[in-house]
């Protein structure tokens, strides 16, 4: 690139999500690009995105964006499948200067994995339900049956930090047996809170079944994103994690410790953005 970056190489990255999920998302950058400086900002005083209207889940996101360009974001990472799935092409285009880097269910690879031919998408319902999941299914599924599963209230279990046990595994197993009954020998985890509930997916579907999380592939993308751009940041010092939150500071202090694996800090999202 011959012009000069329009962002600091050592300026933050942000992420956000509906609330605590993409937490799952943080950690494959943290583990890929160390170095980054981030911001996590969870929704969670507006959680879940699943069940709103198209307009509310684009204003949620629009005014988180607008917070993490004041904090001088040099990219940032839409952690949340269905503000990609309903919004992304929107917020692209009123950002076009900006690398927006944005999960998605990983229905090709899920494609290219299926022995049966049947994959099962767990979302919630706007997912389910979006042009953005019926956009990737007709591009990448081809010859393959895709059963996409609402999953109500997976979300709010996982913000409480109900990550298994008996009320956990039945509510799991309500919406996963129906998809290995269909023929499903690969499910996708189409909301980036669900990856916290992968043990008990797992346990319920058997060895047999691959449970895709496209976080990773995330990850990837971004440090691609990042160095295509040189934004890359140099040095191998760690860079410092900050987590904002629309909700309960002690309750999504409580929940972040519990899934990032530490104590933290969570600070309300400024501005008055809640």
């Amino acid at each position: 690139m011959g012009a000069a970056p329009a962002f600091a190489a050592d300026a933050p990255i942000g992420v956000f999500d509906s609330g605590v999920g993409g937490l799952s998302v943080l950690r494959e950058i943290r583990a890929r690009l160390p170095a980054e400086r981030l911001i996590y900002v969870a929704d969670s005083g507006h959680a879940p995105y699943g069940d709103k209207s198209p307009a509310y889940v684009q204003a949620r996101a629009e005014h988180i964006l607008a917070q993490l360009r004041h904090a001088g974001c040099k990219a940032v990472v839409v952690a949340c499948n269905t503000v990609t799935g309903l919004s992304i092409r929107a917020l692209r285009e009123r950002h076009p200067d900006w690398p927006l880097v944005a999960i998605e269910p990983a229905v090709k690879p899920a494609a290219a994995l299926t022995r049966s031919g049947v994959v099962g998408v767990l979302a919630t319902r706007n997912t389910v339900n979006s042009p953005g999941l019926a956009r990737l299914i007709a591009a990448h599924a081809a010859g393959v049956r895709v059963l996409p599963q609402a999953c109500p209230g997976w979300v709010e279990r996982v913000e409480r930090g109900e990550l298994d046990g008996p009320d956990t595994e039945a509510a799991v197993a309500q919406r996963v047996r129906p998809l290995l009954a269909a023929g499903a020998d690969v499910l996708v985890l189409g909301c980036t809170h669900y990856p916290f509930l992968r043990p008990v997916i797992q346990r319920i579907a058997g060895p047999d079944v691959t449970v895709l999380d496209p976080a990773p592939a995330v990850a990837r993308e971004l440090a691609r994103r990042l160095d295509e751009a040189h934004l890359t940041t140099p040095g191998a010092a760690p860079g410092d994690v900050v987590f904002w939150t629309s909700g309960d500071l002690a309750q999504t202090a409580r929940v972040i410790g519990l899934l990032w694996g530490q104590a933290v800090q969570v600070l309300r999202l400024p501005d008055g953005a809640t």
